[in-house]
């Protein structure tokens, strides 16, 4: 071993996990990662993402995980990724997922997404025809500045108009989805994937509850609380999610993880609600074993 090696074995036994000031040790189930991390040899490092003073070359891998305030300054996010010499996942992922048009190119390529009305700034809007629908912005994070509203209501008419004409004045583009009941029966499936050997495998799954009450009301904190528990997917549901990471731009063998989140459609059939590839959780203390398996990826893209 000559004399420069060292710091570059040093430098990529060291990982930087991405979050933001508000979580500035990690949000709890990001934790489990560490010592599993620590027993492969690699030293984990919680990392605020917008701090002046890191040095990110000195890390081997940059992982984001919970800078769940770039909602508000996607911009400013996506500039900082572009920066970070080794990002995980890559920063045009970073780019193309956190504004959620990108559910539009996933239909194009045949993928079962929630149908959605795109509402511009400047463009006139009226409610839905009938029944429960959900107003949220293309970007954001943690159901954050989303609501449930039903048509039949009046109430809920004057609040949809006015949660669509707040987003629409700070210059956001709005989505608007049918509400699909069944996740209030069924719920939403979680499924999580994580490199493995050179691919993308699936790790574990996990059914959410409703988050949707009613009306936008804010929300204090970063994210909405969610009801978690395990869940074994559907062959349709690992069909469809293995459809969507298919169709992602530069293919999927790039990415670290990702998280397909499912609702069954007024069919029964599901739908694509979100692919995550981002800052998603991933409900590590759920998943029997998941911690060490995304450790081992972290390791393998070291």
């Amino acid at each position: 071993m000559n004399e420069n090696s060292v710091p570059a074995t040093r430098e990529r036994s060291r990982v930087a996990l991405v979050t933001c000031d508000q979580i500035p040790e990690l949000d709890p189930d990001d934790q489990l990662v560490v010592p599993a991390l620590r027993e492969r040899g690699v030293e984990a490092v919680p990392v605020v993402w917008d701090s002046p003073a890191v040095d990110w070359a000195s890390f081997g891998l940059a992982v984001i995980r919970s800078p769940w305030d770039y909602a508000a300054r996607r911009e400013e996010f996506v500039a900082w990724a572009a920066k970070v010499p080794r990002l995980a996942n890559p920063a045009d992922v970073v780019t193309w997922n956190t504004d959620k048009r990108y559910l539009r190119e996933l239909a194009i390529a045949g993928v079962p997404v929630v149908p959605t009305t795109w509402v511009e700034p400047g463009d006139e809007w009226e409610p839905p025809l009938g029944g429960e629908f959900v107003v949220k912005p293309a970007v954001g994070a943690g159901s954050v500045d989303s609501g449930r509203y039903d048509v039949n209501q009046a109430e809920h008419r004057e609040l949809a108009a006015a949660h669509v004409a707040r987003l629409l004045a700070a210059g956001r583009l709005v989505m608007v989805q049918p509400y699909l009941a069944a996740v209030d029966t069924y719920g939403e499936t979680a499924l999580t994937f994580f490199l493995a050997e050179g691919e993308l495998a699936f790790s574990h799954a996990i059914r959410k509850g409703a988050m949707l009450s009613g009306p936008d009301v804010g929300t204090e904190g970063l994210y909405k609380e969610e009801s978690i528990r395990p869940r074994s997917p559907l062959d349709a549901e690992l069909e469809i999610a293995r459809k969507a990471l298919a169709a992602v731009p530069g293919g999927a063998d790039r990415l670290l993880y990702a998280r397909v989140d499912l609702i069954p459609g007024p069919d029964d059939l599901p739908v694509l609600v979100e692919l995550e590839l981002t800052e998603p959780s991933l409900f590590l203390g759920t998943g029997e074993g998941a911690a060490e398996r995304f450790a081992e990826a972290v390791a393998y893209r070291l």
